[in-house]
């Protein structure tokens, strides 16, 4: 279909209005990335102390004199047995200290850590914390494979509004929970509604944009992203109670669910209409996008035989839209293993990087040093995707950041007992970096290299895996002490198989977005490093006449129709007609002469 070259250029290509709905796409990441971000901070936990029901206030100490968190001084009973000084037990309930004597030091996690405090989830009941994080991420993985495919099916725009209108109820119950069950319940579905909104949001912002602009549209979206995750602990201060940062959250939902019901702040891109082929929608969206830009063009434009590049259809009726689904991924070849390969490591960048942030927190601030330097790594990495991954491609750019994240990784594991303590700090922080720029440019590989008629599903797959490496941190939480090994082993034996996968990925820098399914399976693997003596590859066996142009499909099925009309019209008047157009060699005529 060629919708960059031919149509998007006609229409005004990223101009006036295709860069007003680029901005205001963007500021919806901020509440989407504060949701992200809480499931973090909402569970830190706070300084606490055991709370018996009758005994006295020295029974609260133990032998060093300070407060003991999770256990309780015993006393003999009355004429029992004597006991050993200062024994203690299990203990059963806990009060969370006052802010007056909490230390400066632990005073971050106070303010943000009163979900703990309030269900008694420490000490021996700590599990359910981990485990209430990995449910809201199975919430966003839910979510990403269920509005992926309803991406495809009902649109970009119906795909956005619908979760995004569910989550300000679900936020709102979600502040209102009165139980932990009801709360890990509640999480989970408001955060399958942010995966829904997201995935829509990447999806569409990612059509409207023609290919030299798509890469910094994308990433200035991440970096709005990345502001709500460093605006986040500055709310948890100013809002001191976990209730009132849900509500934060949600209230920051309502402005672009009131905001975006208008259709010229988030349109439906023309390139999935056509995909899907229904014209008379694509029409109307391509004529608002040229309005918009400030074109006018001819009624010919509009046609659907030059909107679709295709020879009339001499019924006269319009196409039937045409939809694709999850599984016809899984039937072909070269898309099946693109996607494979960028799911892979979209999973690996992320699952890894448990291994680099936990080797930061015996340094303080304990609690918001790894956040805030996963963040910053995160900034720095788009940073360097921006000025990069044009210039020299998206695969060397992939390439090289997952062997910088592979070799930290192999490095702390087998060096870490002969290392110091600073080149530890080095390569956990060169690994962070790393980690973020292959997630990154992993999803956004992939957004480029998936057809538009199964953008949504094949890039919710993708982002789905991504999810669940994430969940490796609250799973690996539960029990401190065990798997830690192991999944590093696992994970930096993984990013080292994935570098000699990446170079079977295609490049699309420059490149239109496939539309069909046929031009996905068409896209095959350039060499990685470009030849010094041309472009021998792309040559034609033939080369083509002086003078001669390009092979244009809209010219061409021009002309079929031209030539189907004359002889639709002489064929009732003169039968001989189509005998004197196409004349039959005579039988004295060899084929050599012919030709």
């Amino acid at each position: 279909m060629d919708f960059d070259g031919r149509l998007l250029a006609a229409a005004g290509g990223f101009g006036r209005r295709a860069r007003l709905v680029a901005a205001a796409s963007g500021l919806p990441a901020v509440p989407l990335a504060l949701g992200l971000a809480a499931g973090l901070l909402l569970t830190a936990t706070p300084p606490h102390r055991c709370r018996p029901a009758l005994a006295p206030a020295p029974a609260l100490r133990n032998a060093s004199g300070a407060w003991s968190p999770c256990l309780l001084h015993r006393d003999p009973p009355p004429g029992g047995a004597p006991q050993r000084h200062n024994a203690t037990g299990p203990c059963a309930r806990h009060a969370a200290l006052p802010a007056s004597q909490v230390r400066p030091a632990g005073r971050q996690a106070y303010l943000a850590g009163l979900l703990r405090g309030q269900w008694d989830l420490v000490c021996s009941r700590h599990w359910q914390v981990p485990l209430e994080q990995a449910t809201y991420l199975l919430g966003w993985a839910l979510g990403y494979l269920g509005f992926g495919s309803a991406c495809d099916r009902f649109g970009r725009r119906a795909a956005f509004i619908s979760p995004l209108m569910l989550s300000i109820p679900l936020g709102i119950a979600v502040a209102l929970a009165v139980n932990y069950v009801m709360l890990a319940l509640l999480r989970l579905f408001f955060g399958a509604m942010l995966a829904g909104t997201s995935l829509s949001l990447y999806v569409a912002r990612l059509e409207w944009s023609d290919p030299p602009h798509r890469l910094i549209v994308t990433m200035g979206a991440s970096f709005c992203g990345v502001f709500g995750e460093l605006l986040w602990p500055g709310l948890a201060v100013a809002c001191k109670e976990w209730r009132l940062l849900q509500g934060a959250i949600t209230l920051g939902l309502v402005l672009p669910a009131l905001c975006y019901w208008c259709p010229s702040l988030f349109p439906e891109p023309a390139r999935w209409f056509l995909a899907t082929r229904q014209v008379e929608k694509g029409r109307r969206a391509l004529r608002s996008l040229a309005e918009g830009n400030g074109q006018s063009l001819e009624e010919d434009f509009y046609t659907a035989e030059h909107l679709l590049a295709e020879p009339p259809n001499l019924s006269e009726e319009p196409p039937e839209p045409r939809f694709h689904h999850v599984w016809e991924i899984f039937c072909t070849r070269v898309i099946w293993r693109n996607s494979l390969i960028l799911g892979f490591t979209a999973f690996i960048g992320s699952g890894i990087r448990h291994c680099f942030t936990r080797n930061l927190s015996p340094y303080p601030p304990h609690f918001y040093l790894p956040y805030f330097l996963v963040a910053g790594g995160e900034a720095v990495a788009l940073l360097f995707l921006c000025l990069t991954v044009d210039r020299f491609g998206r695969r060397p750019v992939l390439l090289l950041s997952t062997i910088l994240m592979g070799l930290s990784a192999m490095l702390l594991l087998a060096l870490t007992q002969y290392l110091t303590a600073w080149l530890i700090v080095a390569l956990s922080i060169l690994g962070i970096f790393a980690s973020q720029a292959v997630t990154a440019l992993s999803i956004f590989f992939a957004s480029e290299v998936l057809p538009t008629v199964v953008r949504g599903a094949g890039l919710g797959l993708i982002l789905a895996g991504s999810t669940v490496g994430l969940a490796a941190t609250p799973i690996l939480a539960i029990h401190p002490s065990r798997g830690f090994f192991l999944h590093h082993l696992v994970f930096a034996s993984f990013a080292i198989l994935s570098v000699l996968s990446i170079m079977l990925l295609p490049e699309t820098s420059g490149r239109p977005l496939p539309d069909s399914m046929s031009e996905g399976e068409n896209q095959r693997r350039p060499p990685l490093f470009r030849s010094t003596r041309g472009h021998r590859d792309h040559q034609p066996l033939l080369s083509p006449q002086p003078g001669g142009g390009a092979y244009d499909p809209a010219r061409y099925a021009r002309l079929v129709a031209a030539t189907k009309k004359m002889l639709g019209a002489h064929s009732s008047s003169d039968p001989q007609l189509r005998m004197e157009l196409l004349p039959e060699p005579s039988p004295h005529e060899s084929p050599a002469e012919g030709m």
